[in-house]
């Protein structure tokens, strides 16, 4: 009699064909087929820029020279950010844009297993001996009219390939904030400036968070999440984002 282990793989790969028949893969970012789920054609895989070292130890800004372990980019040396360090998988831009775009606005959700890989491997120094998952919240209004929250979704498949407990609605956004888009830094700022809050409060007493989101822009939905978080008494609150913007 087989063990109860191959089994498990005789199912696993059993679901993964009937699948397969079924939805037959296509790339994540294109749409052409290809060879698994979850996966991307040689084009789109070519066009995506993955963050590596060396990068800022604080906000993960790919450096363009050779830096030693540590090293911070000069915009933290001025301004340091609210949260510990920022991790991120991609480089947002033309080639990730897409990908991005598709999964947060055009329903591409079957997209976030494969995007929990990929954050678990690019934060896996911040994951190593975090607490908690907490996505950063969309109003109730933004969520009732796009059906999801996008960084629940990347926090949710990010527990399942880390290990690390998500709380979904660990933070709140208390009151709908005008779309970041076209706004400065000091704009995105002053925009998010005390929208949001700790669902309960004494959770996160001396946890090490881990915020999750899509992108990284200016940073400044983050940041201020990150302050709920340390003024409610976290230990330390990180950073992981699918794609992050790197100006030049």
């Amino acid at each position: 009699m087989p063990s109860r282990p191959a089994l498990f793989r005789f199912a696993a790969a059993a679901s993964t064909a009937l699948l397969d028949a079924l939805l037959p893969p296509r790339c994540l970012c294109c749409g052409t087929a290809v060879d698994r789920q979850g996966g991307l054609c040689p084009p789109c895989w070519t066009g995506l820029s993955f963050i590596a070292p060396p990068f800022c130890a604080r906000c993960g800004l790919p450096f363009e020279y050779e830096a030693q372990d540590g090293a911070v980019c000069g915009a933290c040396v001025a301004e340091p950010p609210a949260f510990a360090r920022a991790r991120a998988v991609l480089v947002y831009d033309d080639g990730s844009r897409p990908l991005v775009l598709g999964f947060k606005h055009g329903d591409r959700i079957h997209a976030a297993d494969a995007y929990g890989g990929w954050l678990a491997r690019a934060g896996a120094e911040l994951l190593s001996d975090a607490d908690v998952l907490a996505p950063v919240p969309l109003h109730w209004g933004r969520l009732f009219r796009r059906r999801y929250n996008q960084a629940a979704l990347l926090a949710k498949a990010l527990s399942k390939r880390a290990g690390v407990p998500t709380v979904p609605d660990l933070l709140v956004r208390r009151r709908a904030t005008p779309t970041q888009g076209g706004l400065d830094r000091k704009g995105r700022h002053r925009n998010v400036k005390g929208a949001f809050r700790l669902r309960a409060t004494g959770t996160v007493a001396g946890k090490r968070v881990v915020l999750v989101d899509d992108v990284l822009t200016t940073g400044a939905t983050l940041a201020e999440c990150a302050r709920v978080l340390t003024r409610a008494g976290a230990a330390r609150v990180d950073v992981l984002t699918l794609a992050r913007v790197v100006k030049g």
